[in-house]
């Protein structure tokens, strides 16, 4: 019997429940909140450094607040790398006369208004990739927890640093800032990185497990992997989708199922033949099926819903014993 009959017993278990979209759905506005805490903290800030001007000109004269100005002339923090200070001045200026000055007693509030919006744009942009951290986080932290009750120690990468962190006693909330797993099993070293670029597939491909301890293979670089050093020590790859939105739920799976063709043919053509698995959170009854008709045919491994804790549990097994 194949490992994913373990914890799939047809295609209906893999679809998503009414349950799981409105959990879905509602994790994502807790996260919104959370993500919001600084947007509006920084608001906060800036309304209480402007409240000692007595005019809009004076906004120049306070010390501290410059960027919090420059938002509020919706410039972007990407739009700022390129401009000079003297356009920024004059952004500022055209904020002061275009905006504040026409609000009168009330262009504190209108200084704080604009902010947000600028703010809140990035807010939002951060926000299109929310479902994919999510998804992310819950996998790791069920890895995490299959290699913890199994005894074996691992180290961890952060997504930042890209330094790899010994495992400590108290591993609360490390998902938050993971990007890579390490661990020795019977079978030798493995290494799980999340998002790299593998130049044999010419893509980024969500998740890779590797036969390799991380000081063999340079992810802090992805563009500096040649497909050599990786084709042979390749075990696992994986697409991993967040969206919780069942109106995307099949675009979803075409993406993923685009992508894991890629990586079947393109190790095919050279000569090896590492397994593939999708987990997704938004899975619709045709698309079920189409997964479903993958697993019975051997052309991909496993796969999971990841609303289903059995399921993420049972699928994070499967990667740990690889």
């Amino acid at each position: 019997m194949s490992t994913y009959h373990n914890h799939l017993q047809s295609s209906d278990s893999l679809v998503t429940t009414y349950e799981a979209t409105r959990a879905g759905f509602v994790a994502l506005a807790l996260e919104k909140n959370r993500r919001s805490v600084p947007c509006i903290a920084e608001a906060r800030a800036l309304q209480e450094a402007a409240s000692h001007a007595e005019n809009p000109a004076d906004l120049l004269n306070i010390k501290g607040i410059n960027k919090g100005l420059l938002m509020a002339a919706g410039l972007s923090d990407k739009a700022l790398k390129h401009l000079r200070s003297e356009d920024k001045l004059e952004a500022i200026n055209d904020l002061i006369t275009n905006f504040l000055e026409p609000a009168g007693t009330n262009f504190v509030e209108e200084l704080v208004f604009r902010f947000l919006l600028t703010r809140g744009d990035k807010l939002g942009g951060s926000m299109r990739n929310v479902g994919g951290a999510l998804a992310q986080r819950k996998l790791t932290r069920a890895i995490l927890s299959t290699l913890t009750i199994a005894g074996q120690r691992y180290h961890w990468q952060h997504s930042k640093t890209k330094k790899w962190i010994a495992m400590t006693s108290d591993d609360a909330e490390i998902e938050l800032s993971l990007r890579g797993l390490s661990w020795e099993s019977d079978l030798g070293r493995r290494t799980l990185i999340y998002n790299l670029n593998i130049p044999l597939v010419k893509s980024n491909v969500d998740l890779c497990l590797f036969n390799l301890a991380p000081e063999a293979l340079p992810a802090n670089k992805s563009s500096k992997i040649e497909p050599i050093e990786v084709e042979p020590y390749t075990i696992a790859l994986g697409e991993l989708k967040g969206g919780i939105d069942p109106a995307g739920a099949d675009e979803h799976w075409k993406t993923a199922r685009a992508a894991l063709d890629r990586i079947r043919q393109a190790f095919k053509d050279a000569g090896h033949s590492p397994l593939t698995f999708f987990v997704g959170a938004a899975i619709e009854k045709r698309m079920a099926g189409e997964i479903w008709e993958q697993l019975a045919s051997g052309t991909l491994s496993n796969a999971a819903n990841l609303n289903e804790e059995n399921q993420v549990a049972s699928i994070s097994r499967w990667l740990c014993s690889l």
